[in-house]
């Protein structure tokens, strides 16, 4: 596995993906959608072999899908009701996989 997954894997929180890959970002509009943002992000990078590419090549990947989730919801377009969260009330948080479109 490559460092960078390695490293990726580790993070739990949106702030730490966009300065990871060193995406420019508004607080503000990651406060707000930041599950919805890891969610398009994660169906993003579905079907994708990153652990094939050269460590380069996956920032660049990475950094693109990201950025492009971000831009969804930066941009006003996604209404503000887009996923419906159902919280487990066993596990006491919100797993992306949760995230209903």
């Amino acid at each position: 596995m490559s460092r960078l997954l390695e490293r990726l894997r580790r993070l739990s929180a949106a702030e730490e993906f966009f300065a990871a890959l060193d995406v420019p970002f508004e607080q503000r509009v990651v406060d707000v959608n930041r599950l919805h943002i890891l969610k398009r992000f994660h169906d993003a990078l579905a079907g994708q072999d990153v652990e094939a590419l050269d460590d380069d090549t996956a920032t660049a990947l990475l950094r693109q899908r990201l950025d492009e989730a971000y831009r969804q919801f930066a941009g006003g377009a996604a209404p503000a009701k887009t996923f419906k969260v159902f919280r487990q009330q066993e596990a006491g948080f919100v797993p992306l996989k949760a995230l209903k479109p």
